[in-house]
């Protein structure tokens, strides 16, 4: 499939996007992130390995869109759940010690 990104043409295939993401390891999911395989990667990560270019040089939304048209699944921000209305790090830090309790 032939895609635009950062202004520069590129055939991708699933295949290819398959192949040239074997081997690397995801980064912090943080804001938008593709599954690849059984990997969650940020769109930024899959952007900069699949065309070797700066993540400042191209946008999610152009790789979102590309990666969604060859099929993979796309997440708009990472999934997080609340416990008791709390927030997951307020959970973890009261479970390690710090203010506040976890009621069960």
């Amino acid at each position: 499939m032939r895609c635009v990104i950062a202004r520069y043409p590129f055939e991708l295939t699933r295949t290819g996007v398959l192949a040239s993401m074997q081997g690397v390891t995801p980064e912090l999911v943080t804001r938008e992130s593709v599954t690849i395989g059984r990997r969650r990667y940020p769109v930024t990560q899959v952007g900069r390995v699949l065309t070797r270019q700066d993540p400042r040089d191209f946008t999610a939304a152009e790789v979102t869109r590309a990666m969604t048209r060859l099929g993979f699944t796309c997440h708009d921000r990472p999934e997080t759940t609340a416990v008791d209305g709390r927030a997951p790090f307020e959970v973890a830090s009261a479970l390690l010690g710090g203010a506040g309790s976890v009621a069960a």
